[in-house]
């Protein structure tokens, strides 16, 4: 064990250096196994990975839904969700931010991505909120924290990797997100309602709608919800696997795109072409790198090591989950979601196996916390996006417009930790 924490150890050390994750864990993991195989078998072991991976057809679901998430998001739905949304909650107060967290909640749906969600929903949302004059903190803190619900609410990417690693099925945990997303959706909407209660100021009312101006900009934003009826229904009543889904779900976002005017030129494809193979790149690059260090993590001996002290501590299901779960704060503060999981799933899996720790509960739980981490100072990814988004806004500012967040989500976090139905229940009926 002293080994491997001499590897993280260095690998933080990398990680604050500046050293992007895929180069540092690689480095790690290769010189690791060097050390205890020799060069030869450290070649071998890596390049094998690499390969294995690359022809895994489960991995060919990222792609894909990196994909679909590109054709949506430069479809143009992001605006006509934000105006739909806007149509509906623009009159109350905080408003704005309702609809913000709303518009985040149904390009997630269609996206899968965090960051391109904050991103998107940074340049539709904030200035609109500006115009009516909330704070620019509150502003740019809803739309980062409305970004994280990108990996929980499916299709989602970090999902997706983690039941490959965990071996688990994809599909649960698709239809387990749901009822979380929806919990974690409310309890955003929550957190506004009692901010501006307490602070009229930074969130005032916008503009209230007739029915028919409500009904028309509603109308536009149909299409998104029938692709994600189709995706999801289709996995819930075994149409179709989770990467067929991931294919339907790219045909169906390509179709929308078309009938709203987009790619019809090549330069716009080219566009979704590069943004897909860069995120899908940088993707793969982490988890052949992850993959790697988990091999010098075995080889150590410490997953088992690990199970062997959680047995001569008396450690149960929750004290363990609990552990895991602040180690995936800290480490949410420096790494990226893809990379905490494939850190952290090949070290514990022995001890959750050890414990019977239902692993689609503990999915969803650990992608919270991870959510967590995306808008946890001193990193947080998310609300670096919307500084880069909105470079006028002080970081300062942003940070502390995600706190009332930061407690929705652990409030989220605890409920379904205690009540683990709320992630079970659909799974379960699936089955």
């Amino acid at each position: 064990m002293t080994l491997t924490l001499i590897g993280f150890a260095i690998l933080l050390l990398l990680a604050f250096l500046g050293v992007p994750l895929a180069f540092a864990t690689l480095a790690v993991g290769f010189f690791g196994l060097m050390y205890l195989r020799g060069l030869d078998a450290a070649l071998a072991a890596s390049s094998s990975w690499i390969v294995d991976t690359s022809i895994n057809y489960n991995f060919s679901i990222i792609p894909l839904f990196v994909f679909m998430g590109a054709l949506i998001h430069r479809s143009g739905i992001s605006g006509d969700l934000y105006a739909a949304s806007y149509a509906w909650l623009g009159r109350f107060r905080g408003g704005l931010a309702l609809a913000g967290v709303m518009s985040c909640a149904g390009f997630a749906a269609v996206c899968g991505s965090s960051l391109a969600t904050a991103a998107t929903m940074t340049r539709v949302a904030v200035p609109s909120m500006r115009r009516f004059r909330y704070h620019d903190g509150f502003s740019a803190g809803t739309i980062a924290a409305g970004g994280t619900l990108g990996i929980m609410i499916p299709p989602s990417v970090p999902l997706a990797i983690y039941g490959i690693v965990a071996g688990e099925d994809i599909g649960q945990l698709f239809i387990a997100g749901i009822l979380p997303g929806m919990l974690l959706v409310v309890l955003f909407l929550l957190a506004v309602l009692i901010v501006t209660a307490i602070r009229p100021d930074i969130g005032p009312k916008g503009r209230a709608m007739g029915l028919m101006e409500t009904l028309r900009a509603s109308y536009s934003t149909w299409p998104v919800i029938i692709l994600f009826a189709i995706v999801l229904i289709g996995i819930y009543v075994g149409l179709f696997t989770p990467t067929e889904a991931a294919g339907v779900g790219c045909a169906g976002a390509f179709i929308m795109g078309v009938l709203r005017g987009h790619f019809r030129d090549r330069a716009s494809l080219y566009g979704v072409i590069e943004e897909t193979v860069t995120t899908s790149a940088m993707i793969f690059a982490i988890v052949f790198s992850a993959l790697v260090l988990a091999q010098f993590v075995n080889l150590t001996g410490m997953p088992y090591e690990l199970r062997a002290l959680v047995l001569e501590m008396g450690l149960g299901p929750t004290g363990l989950v609990l552990t895991i779960c602040a180690i995936c704060v800290v480490l949410g503060m420096v790494f990226e979601s893809i990379g905490i999981l494939l850190l952290i799933i090949p070290v514990f899996l022995p001890s959750l196996d050890l414990l019977g720790v239902n692993l689609i509960w503990f999915g969803i739980l650990v992608i919270i916390v991870i959510e967590l981490g995306l808008i946890t100072p001193p990193i947080g990814m998310n609300v670096f996006t919307v500084k880069s988004v909105a470079p006028e806004i002080p970081l300062k500012a942003i940070f502390l417009g995600v706190l009332p967040y930061i407690a929705a989500m652990v409030l989220g976090g605890v409920l379904i930790l205690f009540i683990p139905q709320i992630a079970t229940l659909l799974p379960d009926a699936m089955r």
